[in-house]
């Protein structure tokens, strides 16, 4: 779960927030994400929406994974392996989980950098917002 989506969800004057609110009422899987994504949101949320959102993190609304101090040298890698777009902290975060878990599904608005991420062995994410 990509920071954009989430935003464009809570927030009305989101210019994607109708097509993202479309498709969480029809999503039923489980969404999982890092604390820096979850990082991203709060700074891009109007302040008044916070609150409301981390509520609904601890809810249980998406399933937040820990990031070990180890894990910033496999996330150094992939920001170092696509510094000519260049790749965040948030998107190398999900980039690494997907590895870890072997998903292949993230949901984002940012089409363009997912489509050019590889995990480990060259594989590609689909985007679950495209299909």
């Amino acid at each position: 779960m990509d920071t954009g989506p989430l935003v464009a969800w809570l927030d009305k004057g989101d210019g994607d927030h109708d097509r993202c609110t479309a498709f969480f009422a029809d999503y039923r899987g489980q969404l999982i994400t890092t604390w820096p994504v979850l990082t991203e949101v709060c700074h891009l949320l109007p302040r008044h929406i916070v609150g409301r959102f981390m509520r609904w993190v601890a809810a249980g609304g998406v399933v937040v994974r820990e990031m070990l101090p180890t894990t910033a040298d496999d996330i150094a890698g992939l920001m170092e392996k696509y510094d000519d777009l260049p790749m965040d902290l948030a998107d190398a975060s999900l980039v690494w989980l997907a590895g870890e878990l072997g998903i292949i599904e993230v949901i984002t608005l940012d089409e363009t950098d997912f489509g050019i991420y590889r995990l480990p062995g060259g594989q590609r994410l689909m985007n679950l917002l495209t299909r």
